[in-house]
Formats: C-alpha cells, structure tokens, sequence
C-alpha cells in the first residue's frame, strides 16, 4: 500500500473542494433552480469542507478499503459527523455565521450536523474509498513530480492570499452593513467587488 505524503493530500484536498463545488452548484440549480456559489473563498471554486472531507476519509479509511461496506459506512458516518462540526464550529467563531443549518432537521446536534447527513457521510465514504480514491490517486500521480512540487509552493501562496482576502471580506461587508463607509481604496475595492450580496450568494443566505 502506498505512503501518502503532504504532496498527495494537497492534491487531493484540491480535488475534492473543485469537484466539491461542481456538485453543490449542480445540486443548486436542481433545487433552488439557481447558480449558488458554494464557494469558501471569495476567489476559485473552493468548497473547503470537500476537500477536508477527502483528505480525511483518505486517511481513515485507507487501510479499509478492502473492508465491508458496512465498516467503511460507518468509519464515514463518525468521521465526516465530526469534520463537519467542526468545520461549522469553526466558520461561526471566524465568520460569525455557517453556511448550513440543521436545527429543522431530525436528530441534530446544535444544527451543525444531523443523522440524515451523516448516513450522506458514511455513503460518500463508501463512494469515495472505492470508486473515486483510485481515479483521484491516479490523477495526482500522472502530475510531473518536480511541476507538482513546485506548483504547490503558489498554490499555497494563492490559497493564503484567498483565505486573507476572504477574512477582510467578510469584515468589511459587516462594517457596510453597518452603514461604515469605505476609509480607503481597498474598502472600495471591497465594496464594489465581494460585498454582502456576493457572500450571501456564496454561504446559502446565512449570511447575518
């Protein structure tokens, strides 16, 4: 079985948030009969809690993947439960609101997670460990190994840049809210480009 290092998990954390946002846009447009940006960051299509859901699983479920659909079902479930409270935890204490809601849901735990999504866990578990795993895997590997590590260095650099741009965002959108007028050129910028009416449409209109 093959070692996966930081270089394979970036990728696959990469993946997983791209085909992460194709599939809650598609899902958008079936539902709401509209494009959400289910977007994390204000620039790419970043849907974080894909990606997080990916590496994690990954490593959890690796050393199962020959194991029963039963076991890999419920190593999901408990394991994507908990990244998505977290990752709801965490979104309320830096952004001051989630982008879901399951307090309508049946057995929910604070409206961060509920049973319904959790089974979701343990079946995209299933999905991902064996069928998906080995395509994504492949993929990461055809990637030249010496463009891939130097392709790493930007990315993360981009993705910082993003995860600050992200944070100022929200920030000012807060403070325009407010009636706060811009005090310089990049409130401006702000105000203009990513305000409330770009965050709402990216975090399903919890924005507050």
């Amino acid at each position: 079985m093959k070692k996966l290092k930081f270089y394979d998990y970036f990728y696959m954390f990469l993946i997983g948030s791209v085909f992460g946002w194709i599939l809650e846009g598609v899902g958008s447009i079936v539902v709401d009969h509209m494009l959400i940006n289910h977007s994390a960051l204000v620039i790419g299509p970043i849907n974080a809690i894909y990606g997080v859901g990916a590496c994690v699983l990954t490593a959890m479920l690796l050393k199962y993947k020959n194991s029963s659909y039963i076991v890999t079902f419920l190593i999901g479930f408990i394991g994507g439960s908990v990244i998505e409270y977290f990752m709801s935890f965490g979104m309320e204490l830096v952004l001051g609101f989630t982008a879901w809601d399951y307090s309508d849901f049946f057995l929910n735990i604070n409206g961060r997670i509920c049973l319904l999504y959790s089974c979701m866990w343990g079946v995209l578990g299933i999905v991902w460990i064996k069928l998906l795993y080995p395509f994504v895997q492949k993929l990461i590997d055809k990637i030249p190994r010496k463009i891939g590590q130097k392709l790493i260095v930007y990315l993360i650099v981009f993705l910082l840049c993003d995860i600050a741009l992200t944070a100022s965002a929200v920030v000012r959108a807060h403070a325009c809210d407010k009636g706060i007028p811009p005090q310089n050129s990049y409130e401006k910028f702000l105000d203009k480009t990513f305000n409330s009416a770009y965050l709402k449409n990216m975090f399903s209109n919890h924005w507050k």
